[in-house]
């Protein structure tokens, strides 16, 4: 009798995900449905030695468009471990629904011998064909995406070619009806008002103060399920937004031009052209001047993650031109050698900042993650303004009769400041639609915005950046206090 060699034991890690965009009511796409399928697979496959292991590898309420996601990097751990041998899943976006993460993942389990199974689709990366089918499908799908997105484009041009508004929110001017724009009368009298203030005032501050001390607030917005939002004062930041918004001049943006829109303009040519002027003559700074003699935006906020010193703004000439870097403080002051290779462009570096926070506000993962981050920072805050305020109450307590009416309003005045601020904390929970509100509103002022306004949200919204030179990373730390700021703002005009 011939002795048949022992079969190799496979041990099978059964990964599941599910989106919060995919509903709770698919069950087919659930995680037990799918890892059920996944483990009817393996049983198919025990005279192979395949085994299920017992170690749940479970992502629900996370999205595929990156790998950031608690189980997964488990299963990645466990894998460079050397603890599995097949990733078996019930269809490949479960992985990722990106072609090159998909790729990367692939070489990944290659080089720890270890096979790729989709259930639904039938693919098994153990074997020639099944790398084969892999290729073919995640090439088609990303064909599939990108066409899609291609299509979403250019219907858009095409609706901004015809003048047609491309939809969002109503600015204050305009109702909607039937996806158009409609005029409202009594705003946009205030909105005609609104430009002949600023050409009288000069500036968006004095302006802004005499909107508010008028009591006019931006546009009050009623979502298609039935929240309401915006109505709050004009800043500087809002009031930028709606002097400069086309749409008021009868004018729809397409790409970098503009074209003449469907609906009536509010603001006649001549009014706006004046407006348009008054806002270039200010400097691009708002009529106000600015401190920020060399024009960075992160002036303050990076620090360096290797020593932990401030980085600062310098810049260099060559020629005629002028090129700004961030460099580590100590760096700078002690030389290069003290903390080498720190120094950054600070175009680049401030666009790629610029760039994370939009991408915050369109990623589910990295909300969350920015979410739980803006929570330790603010409960660090309150305990910093509880200590801060514990210690002005002793110092009242002890001032003595010689001490100055001024030094007893100073320390009230502070007082009053940190209990405002902790009232703008509460109880340092960040509600994760806020800073969604938040992130949503940067994205379509922020190209809008004068130079000294882009720093303005920057510095509200940012507690900290900690540039690591060695991994060439970067760490963003948001401001509770500005998320709030800026959620406010974000509910009116973008």
């Amino acid at each position: 009798m011939i002795a048949r060699a022992p079969v190799r034991q496979l041990r099978a890690a059964v990964y599941t995900r599910k989106s919060v965009a995919e509903g709770l009511e698919q069950e087919f796409n659930s995680l037990h449905a799918q890892r059920a399928a996944c483990e009817s697979y393996i049983r198919s496959q025990e005279h192979e030695g395949w085994i299920a292991l017992d170690r749940r590898y479970d992502d629900g309420g996370f999205s595929g468009a990156n790998l950031e996601r608690p189980a997964f990097q488990m299963l990645l751990r466990d894998i460079e471990n050397g603890l599995v041998d097949a990733v078996v899943v019930y269809r490949m976006d479960r992985l990722s629904r990106r072609l090159l993460d998909i790729a990367r993942l692939i070489e990944l389990f290659e080089q720890h011998d270890v096979a790729m199974v989709s259930v639904t689709e039938r693919i098994d990366t153990s074997t020639i064909v099944g790398r084969l089918s892999l290729n073919m499908l995640m090439s088609f799908a990303e064909y599939e995406r990108e066409l899609i997105g291609e299509r979403i484009r250019h219907k858009k041009r095409a609706t901004a070619e015809r003048g047609h508004w491309c939809g969002g929110r109503p600015i204050l001017g305009y109702d909607t009806a039937d996806k158009r724009l409609v005029v409202n009368p009594d705003e946009a009298e205030q909105v005609r008002e609104t430009f002949q203030l600023y050409l009288e005032r000069g500036s968006l501050s004095r302006t802004v103060a005499e909107l508010n001390r008028r009591g006019w607030a931006n546009k009050i917005h009623v979502t298609r399920h039935g929240k309401t939002i915006g109505g709050q004062p004009f800043t500087r930041t809002t009031l930028s937004a709606l002097l400069g918004n086309p749409l008021l001049r009868g004018l729809v943006r397409c790409g970098d031009e503009l074209v003449d829109g469907v609906h009536e303009p509010i603001v006649e040519s001549g009014l706006w052209d004046a407006v348009q002027a008054q806002l270039r003559s200010n400097g691009r700074s708002g009529g106000s001047k600015t401190k920020n003699k060399t024009g960075a935006l992160l002036r303050g906020l990076v620090r360096c993650g290797r020593c932990g010193s401030p980085m600062l703004h310098t810049f260099t000439t060559r020629g005629q031109r002028r090129y700004g870097y961030y460099l580590c403080a100590r760096a700078h002051n002690e030389g290069a050698t003290t903390c080498p290779d720190t120094r950054v462009s600070a175009g680049d570096f401030e666009r790629f900042v610029v760039e994370q926070i939009r991408a915050m506000g369109t990623d589910e993962t990295l909300l969350a993650r920015t979410a739980t981050a803006a929570e330790r920072i603010a409960k660090e805050r309150l305990a910093e303004i509880g200590d801060e305020r514990a210690r002005i109450e002793r110092q009242l307590r002890h001032l003595d009769e010689e001490a100055t009416q001024e030094q007893k309003a100073a320390l009230l005045q502070r007082d009053r400041d940190l209990e405002r601020e902790e009232a703008t904390i509460g109880d340092g929970t960040i509600d994760a639609d806020v800073l969604r509100t938040a992130l949503a509103g940067f994205e379509p002022v922020w190209t809008e915005l004068f130079p000294a306004e882009q720093e303005r949200i920057l510095q509200l919204l940012i507690e900290r950046i900690i540039y690591y030179p060695d991994a060439k990373d970067v760490e963003i730390a948001l401001r509770p206090c500005g998320i709030e700021a800026l959620a406010t703002e974000a509910g009116d005009e973008r």
